[in-house]
């Protein structure tokens, strides 16, 4: 989809948003193996649009890797940063703005989904993980704050209905399995599936409010 064509779709979306605001809430959102990118600042700026206060942390400490390197960008990530260094930057920052906020959550994407996973357990209000695969890994974790879950139904690397599965299973995880590929939240990505970007953004943004009123 163009550039241009996907900036009108999240103007158009915002117009018809009318969620409540609240700047006592902080949302930490997480990049994917390619970094902070015009995918993940352009979601921060329409979370921040909504009325909550926006931390888009860069985990590779460098500028963002183009999506035609791939691999290069998982060998950075894996090799040079890693999950366990990540989950500890991340947990460092809910600590230095607890104090400030009275809600804390975490939006993840990829492997920021995982990393959110993992910090559900250190001070935060909420999380919202999209195609957390390597959550896999983590799947015995229960969470200790509300977590909202989604997959695609189409990935290469484990079973999806497996894992779905087993986390539905785990106190406060509230999981969806969507039709289309890894990537389908991001308008940049060839795997950009609008349909149901846009569902999982009305039920995110629902639960961002339900957790910030304490509704969940």
């Amino acid at each position: 989809m163009p550039r241009q064509s996907s900036n009108d779709l999240i103007q158009k979306e915002m117009a018809n948003m009318n969620f409540p605001t609240s700047r006592k809430t902080l949302v930490i959102i997480l990049h994917e193996i390619y970094g902070l990118n015009e995918h993940i600042l352009a979601f921060g700026d329409k979370v921040s649009r909504s009325g909550y206060e926006v931390l888009t942390p860069n985990l590779l400490i460098r500028g963002p890797f183009p999506y035609e390197q791939e691999e290069e960008a998982y060998s950075y990530f894996v090799n040079q940063i890693g999950f366990d260094r990540a989950v500890d930057e991340v947990n460092q920052i809910v600590r230095d703005h607890r104090d400030r906020y009275d809600c804390i959550m975490i939006v993840g994407f990829s492997i920021g989904a995982t990393i959110a996973w993992r910090c559900s357990g250190s001070g935060i209000d909420g999380i919202i993980g999209y195609y957390g695969s390597r959550i896999r890994s983590y799947a015995e974790m229960e969470p200790k704050c509300p977590a909202l879950l989604f997959f695609a139904s189409n990935e290469k690397s484990f079973d999806v209905s497996e894992l779905s599965e087993k986390l539905e299973h785990r106190r406060n995880t509230h999981v969806h399995v969507i039709e289309g590929e890894h990537g389908f939240m991001n308008p940049y990505s060839k795997s950009y599936f609008p349909q149901a970007y846009q569902a999982c953004l009305e039920m995110s943004f629902n639960f961002l409010r339900r957790v910030a009123k304490r509704e969940v």
